[in-house]
């Protein structure tokens, strides 16, 4: 087996949210924040034949590399990644699954109260401005004039520097201020649609592949203000 573009650019991502995956034989890749407040699933266009658990998913991504056009042989126990020419190769062991922190229950997202599209281009000022001014937070509440404000704060300072941008969106009425951690977000790029739910929880599903994203709300955030 070859792992394709799309699978190593997930694999990617995921190593981003939690060093540790276990994967099940399919189509079908799903891990967790050790926090447990970030689900990330993704259907690949691939199947894996056998599970591993892998302890260090940018250690195994590497050991990818060390080979020209690797080529995964699965065993029970480890997998064996041998190069194009035959001349070299690599036994990689999978980790125990009951040390691996890995989603135990898919998760049941309560009805929306809030929905609109996070374009690619939104999301990049997003994560400028927080950067530039030195903030994890990003707020997103209502307006009078019916659009959804994303506004880069500091939930702790009042007077603190701010940076805002509307989208169009959908909600019944203005009075919340939902809170993400920008920390959170990490998310492959593209565009989303976003649902958000009053009971704290928002859904990223990615409009281009198919991958998609539960992520926690703050406690900070705020409905009925």
């Amino acid at each position: 087996m070859q792992l394709n573009e799309n699978t190593l650019t997930v694999l990617k991502n995921f190593a981003g949210i939690n060093p540790n995956i276990v994967i099940q034989n399919g189509d079908t890749l799903k891990t967790i924040t050790e926090a447990k407040n970030v689900l990330a699933q993704a259907k690949l266009d691939q199947e894996f034949p056998t599970p591993m658990g892998i302890y260090d998913l940018n250690e195994f991504l590497a050991v990818l590399g060390l080979v020209d056009s690797p080529t995964l042989e699965f065993t029970d126990d480890y997998v064996i990644v041998n190069d194009s020419s035959g001349r070299s190769k690599v036994k990689y062991f999978y980790a125990d699954p009951e040390i691996l922190t890995s989603p135990q229950k898919d998760i049941v997202m309560p009805d929306s109260d809030v929905s609109f599209v996070l374009d690619e281009a939104t999301l990049n000022r997003l994560r400028k401005a927080t950067a530039t001014l030195g903030h994890q937070e990003i707020s997103i509440s209502g307006t009078t004039s019916g659009v959804l404000s994303l506004s880069v704060i500091d939930k702790n300072n009042a007077t603190s520097n701010a940076f805002s941008i509307d989208v169009s969106g959908e909600f019944q009425n203005g009075d919340f201020n939902y809170v993400l951690n920008i920390g959170n977000l990490r998310i492959v790029p593209g565009d989303y649609d976003v649902s958000i739910s009053s009971k704290l929880i928002s859904h990223f599903v990615n409009k281009n592949s198919n991958i998609q994203y539960w992520i926690a709300l703050e406690k900070s955030s705020e409905t009925g203000v």
